[in-house]
């Protein structure tokens, strides 16, 4: 039996729980999204708080992954009620969906992630005492060895010819446009009424002067952990791609739309930044 230590999940996967939970601990209510169970799969060292990618600095960040959080978690709302029964997670990272929504009658989620980091999600659970629930399939697919992550999804119970909401969020600009258009085929596939919600990148150049500081940080970051920023996109781009790959439907949610949406009348100033990481929605 190896000993070989298992892989714990990426540097963009955790400081995304600890985002989520820094936004209820510091931040005023009203909350936009409350995630507290990712901070106990995480379990940072003491000190988190003073990370530097926790700093005021990162405010408007942390503002942008609570926005995109609760905007998908509301449509997955949404389709449930419409009697869809299947929610595909592409990336999942330290997601605890399954974790905080025990009312999910009917419903199956799908998380597809690395097989490494997956593993270590899966003792995590086990160890706080949440375990995998009946509804919940963690699909481990290797990426990096070529891996469709289509065919495990396929073998881990997925019925193709029924409805689902697949959501990718923090995870196109990692992948190279081939990928990307690749994805967007197979989930327009699906059957009619299901939805696809993906978070994109603007290029810099489309990006506010005042955060691109921050975004070129975060670049370089991700350059130097062996997991550069591949694909950019402008709005327009990213839905001729997705009605291109055979999508009836095809809508760009922006970052004013979020703010508007989830943050007026703050008094703290709290929003996402402007143009920067982007929705697109898609269905079939």
């Amino acid at each position: 039996m190896s000993n070989k230590p298992i892989p714990e999940p990426d540097n963009t996967a955790l400081r995304t729980a600890l985002w989520r939970a820094l936004h209820v601990e510091v931040d005023a209510p009203p909350h936009v999204f409350v995630d507290e169970i990712g901070l106990k799969l995480a379990a940072p060292a003491e000190g988190w708080r003073n990370r530097l990618d926790m700093s005021e600095f990162t405010r408007p960040f942390r503002a942008s992954i609570v926005a995109r959080a609760r905007f998908v978690e509301d449509l997955v709302a949404q389709q449930i009620a419409a009697g869809v029964g299947q929610y595909v997670i592409l990336g999942a990272g330290l997601d605890t969906y399954a974790q905080r929504r025990t009312n999910t009658s009917g419903l199956t989620v799908f998380e597809i992630d690395q097989p490494g980091p997956q593993a270590w999600k899966h003792l995590r659970l086990v160890e706080l005492g949440l375990g995998i629930p009946a509804f919940l399939r963690l699909v481990p697919v290797d990426f990096e060895a070529g891996d469709a992550w289509w065919e495990q999804l396929a073998l881990s119970g997925f019925e193709a010819e029924k409805p689902a909401v697949v959501a990718s969020t923090g995870v196109s600009m990692y992948l190279t446009k081939e990928a990307i258009i690749a994805t967007l085929r197979q989930v327009a596939a699906l059957a009619p009424g299901s939805s696809l919600i993906m978070s994109f990148m603007l290029p810099i150049e489309l990006q506010d002067p005042e955060i691109r500081p921050g975004v070129q940080r975060a670049a370089e970051g991700a350059r130097a952990a062996g997991t550069p920023f591949i694909s950019f996109f402008a709005p327009s781009e990213i839905l001729a791609l997705a009605r291109d790959a055979g999508f009836k439907k095809v809508q760009h949610v922006s970052a004013a739309t979020l703010t508007e949406r989830y943050f007026s009348g703050r008094a703290d100033g709290l929003r996402p930044p402007n143009n920067s990481e982007e929705l697109l929605v898609a269905t079939t």
